[in-house]
């Protein structure tokens, strides 16, 4: 698990990277979406997936615990967020199935280890 002994910057957080890496990766999907979407679900799933590594960054940047998991907390509803938004897209059929599935597997993967670092965070 991630420690702050090894965290000089949130950038050095794997969450973080990843949950940066989805937002990309939701930047690349949403491109292909109806022009008429434009300031609708394409902007709503851009935000959310912003929302993710943005939280991650300020939390860690905060000078509480109490802060950070606060901000984690912000972050993993975000994630819920856009998990519904891509799903919604899935159904509009907007994203592809495969694409759905790999956004839904990057994900899962953040939420699993923003998880791990509240727990990690929690036991301090």
């Amino acid at each position: 698990m991630e420690t702050d002994k090894e965290i000089k910057s949130f950038k050095d957080l794997l969450v973080w990277q990843k949950a940066l890496e989805l937002c990309l990766a939701v930047y690349a999907a949403t491109r292909s979406f109806p022009a008429d979407e434009r300031f609708g679900l394409t902007a709503e799933l851009r935000k959310t997936a912003r929302s993710v590594p943005y939280n991650i960054a300020e939390g860690h940047k905060r000078p509480s615990t109490a802060d950070y998991l606060r901000f984690l907390g912000i972050a993993a509803g975000s994630g819920g967020e856009l998990e519904t938004q891509m799903l919604l897209a899935e159904r509009l059929a907007y994203l592809t199935q495969d694409q759905a599935r790999e956004l839904l597997e990057r994900y899962r993967e953040v939420e699993r280890m923003l998880a791990g670092l509240v727990r990690s965070l929690e036991r301090r």
